[in-house]
Formats: structure tokens, C-alpha cells, sequence
């Protein structure tokens, strides 16, 4: 089977669109109180969303690399081993889904930073350790 290219910007795409009406007209409110957001006023808000474009560029390449290496997987990944696959695992699904809890709160960058690393290292040890273990 080939790789659909389209296929995957188009997955990354619609993530986006699915993500903006998510988190806006249908949860957004619900989301503000669970992060603890409060109500801004229009000039405040504006400034919040220019600042969260860099995020959204982030997390458009993360959900781009999440649609290649599902696509990898749907079409028969290469002959890999066990630690290679629980690396790309890690690195398209679980790292993308910390980012994205990570990235998307009130927090400053620093806490958000070490919550990300510590979160990170955490998982990239316990997959190492499950690929050693599962192909022993």
C-alpha cells in the first residue's frame, strides 16, 4: 500500500478544525473553568491569541507527524525493531499528547516546560522498558 500524502496533511487539517470547534463554540467555556482561565475582555483576548499562534504551529506539525506514522502503520511499517516501535509509538502519540496538555493552560512557559520534560523522560524510559521487556 502507498503513502497518501494528501491524505495526512488532510488528517492534520481537520484535527485543527475539529480541535478549533472543540475547545471553541462547543467545550470552550467548559475548558476556560477546568484551566482555570478566566473571562477576558475583547482587547486581552485578542493579545492571548497571537501569542497561542506559535503554539498552534506546534501543534499542527506534531498532529502532521501523528497522521505520517499512523499512515506508516496502516500501510505496513518496515522491519523494525522492537525498541524502534516503541520509539516511533512514543514520539507520534504519546509525546504530541503531553505537548498539547502541556502547551494548552495557563501555566509560564517554565512550569510548562518542566512539566513537558519531566511527563517526557518519564514515558521515553517506561517504552524503552516495555520494548526490552515485550521482545525479551
Amino acid at each position: 500500500m502507498e503513502i497518501n500524502y494528501l491524505g495526512i496533511f488532510l488528517c492534520a487539517l481537520a484535527s485543527m478544525i475539529v480541535g478549533s470547534l472543540w475547545y471553541g463554540p462547543l467545550f470552550g467555556k467548559a475548558w476556560m473553568r477546568v484551566i482555570g482561565a478566566t473571562e477576558a475582555d475583547a482587547a486581552e483576548r485578542k493579545t492571548m491569541q497571537k501569542k497561542a499562534i506559535p503554539l498552534y504551529i506546534i501543534q499542527f506539525f506534531l498532529t502532521l507527524f501523528q497522521a505520517f506514522v499512523l499512515s506508516q502503520y496502516i500501510t505496513g511499517w518496515p522491519d523494525t525493531s522492537e525498541v524502534e516501535h516503541s520509539l516511533w509509538i512514543l514520539g507520534a502519540f504519546v509525546i504530541p499528547t503531553l505537548a498539547a496538555s502541556a502547551m494548552w493552560n495557563n501555566d509560564t512557559t517554565q512550569v510548562k516546560l518542566a512539566r513537558f520534560s519531566i511527563q517526557a523522560g518519564y514515558y521515553l524510559v517506561t517504552f524503552i522498558l516495555f520494548a526490552l521487556i515485550l521482545s525479551w
